[in-house]
């Protein structure tokens, strides 16, 4: 078993955590894990680019090679393009629908959707909007990481365990809105998984 997944974003966006937090979950189910992350420009609005592989086999490298990616998670439509050569033929591209328009000829955002919808696997969500939804539009990542979760191999429930620990400190409340943003996201990916 093995999942390579390319997660990308604008900084800021959480990318980082949805990381952390599979790979967390991914060690409690006794995975080998490697992550290789950048950081645009050390800023909120630089591009942040993460490379997460799994695998219940010893993992020598932690990047992942052109092409090859099961997974190519976005919370910016425009980044995932960017990174949808990582993406294997059978591999499924995942990205939020609201772009970071942060640059001033970000292109046409419909001429991006349908390029990505254009995958025969895709999941393109408003994920903003969704996150708005469940109580608060910050936990648009954690419905990224429900959508994701279909489609690797971590039990939920253990991401859920590490959502809990991670936001335990912010209140009850914040765990509630985070786990409500996780089961929407969820349901989202479990459509075409």
């Amino acid at each position: 078993m093995k999942n390579d997944i390319v997660l990308a974003g604008v900084g800021g966006q959480g990318i980082l955590t949805i990381a952390a937090i599979i790979g967390q979950a991914a060690l409690k189910a006794g995975l080998n894990v490697k992550q290789s992350e950048v950081h645009g420009m050390a800023q909120r609005g630089g591009a942040v680019l993460a490379h997460l592989r799994l695998s219940d086999a010893p993992i020598h490298s932690d990047l992942i090679s052109q092409g090859t990616a099961d997974i190519v998670l976005a919370v910016e439509p425009m980044e995932a393009l960017r990174q949808a050569d990582a993406l294997a033929p059978q591999g499924v591209v995942l990205a939020n629908s609201r772009p970071v328009q942060n640059i001033g000829d970000y292109p046409d955002l419909e001429t991006i959707l349908a390029a990505l919808r254009a995958y025969p696997r895709h999941v393109v969500i408003d994920a903003d909007g969704m996150a708005q939804e469940a109580g608060s539009s910050r936990a648009m990542n954690m419905v990224m990481l429900g959508a994701i979760s279909p489609f690797i191999d971590v039990p939920a429930n253990y991401m859920t365990d590490v959502i809990e620990a991670t936001f335990a400190r912010k209140g009850a409340e914040m765990v509630a809105v985070n786990f409500k943003a996780f089961e929407v996201g969820r349901a989202a990916g479990l459509a075409i998984a």
